[in-house]
């Protein structure tokens, strides 16, 4: 079975398991598709969430706060949330501010970070004082491996 596919602005209706795909998106690579890719090539059998649109219409002043909402509604949709931080010009705010509040849900959250992701040390201290046992991934192909570990049993 292959992985079901949600991108934004498409509303998911459920039922899980979803993942959702958290970090940055503007100025960054496109590695939502590489996680896609991998969690199919798992076998993953559920919902995966993208919030990077494939073509966001920069010039629809409603683009923005229909995306912010998008985000807000489908992170807490999603049964098991990956956090992923790409070396990239950007130091991705957002995704940051993100973090903070899944670390402070009930769903799980895995995260990663590119060794050159200039940010990675406070990523790394920030996970020891919210989630003392968490694990910060060094590659996506872990991040997706512990996102699926971390789903809730069906």
């Amino acid at each position: 079975m292959t992985a079901r596919y949600v991108e934004s602005p498409s509303n998911y209706p459920g039922p899980g398991p979803a993942v959702f795909l958290a970090g940055g998106i503007t100025d960054c690579p496109d590695w939502q598709t590489d996680a896609v890719n991998l969690f199919e090539r798992q076998g993953f059998n559920g919902t995966v969430l993208n919030p990077r649109r494939a073509h966001f219409p920069v010039g629809d002043p409603d683009a923005t706060p229909s995306q912010v909402t998008w985000e807000y509604r489908h992170l807490r949709k999603a049964d098991a949330i990956l956090f992923w931080f790409p070396a990239s010009p950007s130091t991705q705010p957002i995704a940051l501010f993100e973090l903070g509040a899944a670390l402070e849900r009930t769903a799980p959250v895995a995260v990663g970070c590119d060794p050159g992701y200039s940010r990675r040390l406070d990523v790394r201290l920030q996970l020891a004082h919210a989630a003392p046992s968490a694990v910060l991934h060094n590659t996506l192909q872990a991040t997706v491996n512990a996102t699926l570990v971390s789903l809730p049993p069906r």
